[in-house]
């Protein structure tokens, strides 16, 4: 690895802008924004990908090898990474930093505790919750109604053990739980703030919990912004690193995409666009969720034009789609490969939704057949969509030379009429109904009845214009994780809706999703067991 200072100088940030964590990562100045605030933006290509699956589609990747391919051929390429959680990290998914040679460094360190984001925001949000307990143990001055608490503690780590607790005191007592760390408000409004003034706004602007008379009680109220704000004094300045092949590498902050909106901050994205003619971005699972949430919150919120989205697909995963049993995945199959071909069909058709132009890149792997990568391509040009095999794990940047030379050449030949899927005059239902239907591809939403009253409620307080971040399973279009390929004639059943007022969007719970995750039988925590 090179030293810190020598990645910034690729990309022209003077060292008085750096602040170095070690020699091998470092966060950029928010003064350094102004100094390239003038400056043209580069191109943005979204890297999304079907339904996942447990063999991993490669998304971070090929977004890593598309940045080092697009440099390979003389190109000024950047990627720009969401931060790793602990959760996967030491659950089912292992890392967040590539894979093979494709991966960015210092592996164990962005994967583990970095420069301590996470840690920042987890404290705030707990300090939150601390303060408002305490408020109402110091006499409750906002006849705060601690039966109608809505903020709950988190910590970045799967444990299902902390999903429901009662929180018993002499004057506070009243049933709660846990959140992950990445599925809270907080992680959110700092990855949609656009300076601390915007930040500390949207802090005071978090519902906490509801009155004795039903009316909103706000962080703001609890006079605990400022400790708050001091503890994410530095948040909002984005983690510079470095891929294997010592390229700049942007990674910062990131909520899950099916529990929230999935993306990195947008003050890593427009930095990225300042630094580089092409900046890469990822957005968390399928286009159902990270990238519909990425059009649709993100994009819309930060003024930001996206130019190609990019469906990473992989044989394995669209065999899987096809019910293929697990234990013959890697063995030819054609007919497994027609039947869950469609899921790829359906996300090309969600991305088309938004007026970017699409392409689709084959995760290629060992045991993939020239007949089924075959296959895919032409299945992909009955929706007019180019395809391109990327080597990026076995190759680095000599797999992805195609990959760069096609999206350089569809960018220099097409123009993006993004648009986002909804508009925000819409009502609540009727966007999660059209998300769930449009995207989706469900007949019909049912709302139950807890939904339907905090429906009411959000609009009669003012905030049925924001839009809607759904919380669903990733492993399905459909609300049920069991159901793969391209399900049709079935409903989506919303059970509670939350408000966000300062990271300004509604969540909705559909199904029997978690925020909080747990912990599976064999879980990545066991590869550390002989490391240290």
């Amino acid at each position: 690895m090179k030293n810190i200072l020598e990645i910034a100088e690729k990309v022209n940030i003077p060292e008085e802008y750096i602040e170095c964590y070690g020699r091998d990562k470092a966060k950029i100045s928010e003064k350094y924004f102004e100094e390239v605030k003038d400056k043209p933006n580069g191109k943005l290509i979204l890297m999304t990908a079907i339904n996942p699956t447990q063999f991993g589609e490669g998304k971070t990747t090929q977004s890593i090898g598309l940045a080092l391919g697009l440099n390979k051929i003389g190109k000024n390429g950047i990627v720009v990474l969401r931060e790793p959680s602990l959760g996967p990290v030491f659950g089912i998914k292992g890392g967040a930093i590539g894979g093979g040679k494709a991966t960015i460094e210092p592996q164990e360190d962005i994967n583990l505790h970095f420069t301590g984001d996470f840690h920042a925001i987890t404290s705030a949000n707990n300090l939150l919750c601390a303060v408002l307990d305490n408020h109402i143990f110091c006499g409750n001055e906002l006849n705060v109604d601690a039966n109608n608490i809505v903020i709950k503690r988190v910590l970045d780590m799967n444990d299902r053990s902390l999903r429901k607790i009662n929180i018993k005191g002499k004057k506070v007592s009243y049933d709660t739980g846990f959140e992950i760390t990445v599925a809270c408000e907080i992680m959110a409004i700092c990855c949609l703030a656009n300076n601390k003034e915007d930040l500390r706004h949207r802090l005071g602007n978090i519902l906490v919990a509801y009155d004795l008379d039903g009316k909103p009680v706000y962080a703001k109220q609890l006079e605990c912004v400022g400790a708050m704000m001091a503890l994410l004094k530095n948040i909002l300045k984005p983690n510079l690193v470095q891929t294997v092949e010592e390229t700049p590498c942007l990674v910062h902050l990131g909520p899950f995409a099916n529990i929230a909106h999935g993306c990195n901050s947008v003050a890593a994205t427009k930095l990225g666009l300042k630094l580089a003619d092409y900046c890469v971005v990822e957005a968390g699972f399928g286009s159902d969720l990270g990238a519909e949430k990425f059009m649709d919150i993100k994009c819309r919120k930060a003024g930001l034009k996206p130019d190609l989205s990019v469906i990473v697909a992989t044989v394995k995963a669209l065999k899987f789609n096809g019910y293929m049993p697990i234990e013959n995945i890697t063995e030819k199959n054609m007919e497994y490969l027609e039947k869950g071909i469609v899921n790829l069909g359906k996300h090309i058709e969600n991305m088309k939704k938004y007026n970017v132009p699409v392409m689709v890149c084959i995760n290629k792997f060992d045991t993939d057949d020239e007949e089924e990568i075959e296959y895919i391509r032409k299945f992909a040009s009955k929706y007019d969509v180019p395809v391109v095999v990327s080597e990026a794990f076995a190759k680095g940047s000599e797999g992805t030379i195609d990959f760069a030379k096609k999206v350089v050449e569809i960018l220099d030949n097409t123009t993006s009429d993004y648009k986002p899927l909804y508009d925000l005059d819409l009502s609540i239902e009727e966007k999660i109904r059209k998300i769930c239907t449009d995207i989706y591809g469900a007949d019909d939403v049912v709302f139950l009845d807890e939904a339907k009253k905090n429906i009411h409620k959000a609009e009669e307080y003012g905030y049925g214009n924001f839009p809607v971040c759904i919380a669903k399973t990733p492993a399905s279009l459909t609300d049920d994780a069991k159901i793969l390929g391209r399900p049709t004639g079935f409903k989506i059943t919303i059970r509670d809706i939350k408000i966000n007022a300062g990271a300004e969007f509604i969540v909705a719970y559909s199904g029997d999703i978690m925020t909080l995750p747990g912990l599976g039988k064999n879980s990545r925590y066991k590869q550390y067991e002989n490391l240290y």
